[in-house]
């Protein structure tokens, strides 16, 4: 497998769900990382309005983002979110009367 397709390929979790993708993920923390030192000093150490430009400068960034690698990632196969999630079992419950 390439490093494009573990990259982009969804995550599949325990209920079958298909997940953001590393791409996404790592996109996430570069934005919001980024975003915030940039923010900082253009805010002049305002917390509420630090939060704000954080907040509305990445909701911006992410959502063009993940939708240029929603177009890289189409007819991609899912891998499992972790090599533990074919291993999950369901619990069963005993009913209880009352």
């Amino acid at each position: 497998m390439s490093l494009l397709d573990y990259l982009l390929a969804p995550r599949e979790d325990h209920r079958g769900w298909k997940t953001p993708s590393e791409a996404s993920r790592i996109l996430f923390v570069m934005v919001v990382g980024s975003v915030s030192y940039w923010a900082w000093p253009v805010t002049e150490g305002n917390i509420v309005m630090w939060a704000g430009t954080v907040i509305m400068v990445s909701t911006a960034l992410l959502s063009l983002g993940w939708w240029l690698l929603s177009l890289a990632a189409r007819n991609r196969v899912p891998r499992k979110l972790t090599s533990s999630v074919g291993k999950v079992t369901k619990r069963h419950r005993k009913n209880h009367s009352s």
